[in-house]
C-alpha cells in the first residue's frame, strides 16, 4: 500500500495529466487548461485571485520560464510548491493556542477531511497520455 505522501504526489501528477491532455501537447498545460485547472482545481488556494483570468494568466506568465506560453511539469510543480509553503505558514498562523507543534486549517477548506493513508481504501487506477499510460494498483 502506498503512503500518503506517495498518493498525494501520484494525486498532484494525475491532476496534471488529467488538464494537459485536453488540448495540443500532451505533456504541457497551455492558458486555456491552466485557467481550468486553477478554478476547478485550487478554488480555496486562489480566492484572492478571484477566479480573474487575468489574474490567473500573471500567475501562468510567472511560472513560464522558457516564455513558451504554457507550463511543463516542472514549471507546474513549482506553483504546487509556492502553493504549499503558503498553505504551511496560514496553518501555523491559524494554529490553536497551546503548547507544542500543532497546525491549524490552510488555504484549503477540507478542514480535516483529507484522507490519511489509514483511510484509504485499496484501489487500482490509471492515467493515459500521449500513446505512453500509467497504471497504479494500492
Amino acid at each position: 500500500m502506498s503512503s500518503l505522501m506517495e498518493c498525494s504526489l501520484e494525486t498532484i501528477i494525475n491532476i496534471f495529466h488529467h488538464y494537459s491532455t485536453r488540448l495540443e501537447h500532451h505533456d504541457k498545460l497551455n492558458q486555456r487548461e491552466f485557467i481550468q485547472m486553477v478554478k476547478k482545481e485550487l478554488p480555496n488556494f486562489l480566492k484572492k485571485q478571484k477566479r480573474d483570468e487575468t489574474k490567473i494568466n500573471h500567475i501562468l506568465e510567472e511560472l513560464d520560464t522558457n516564455g513558451d506560453k504554457e507550463l511543463n511539469f516542472e514549471e507546474f510543480s513549482v506553483l504546487i510548491a509556492r502553493l504549499t509553503v503558503a498553505s504551511h505558514e496560514e496553518m501555523h498562523k491559524n494554529a490553536p493556542p497551546g503548547v507544542g507543534h500543532s497546525h491549524g486549517p490552510g488555504f484549503g477548506e477540507s478542514r480535516g477531511t483529507c484522507k490519511s493513508g489509514t483511510e484509504q481504501p485499496g484501489h487500482g487506477h490509471g492515467h493515459s497520455h500521449g500513446g505512453h499510460g500509467h497504471s497504479h494498483n494500492h
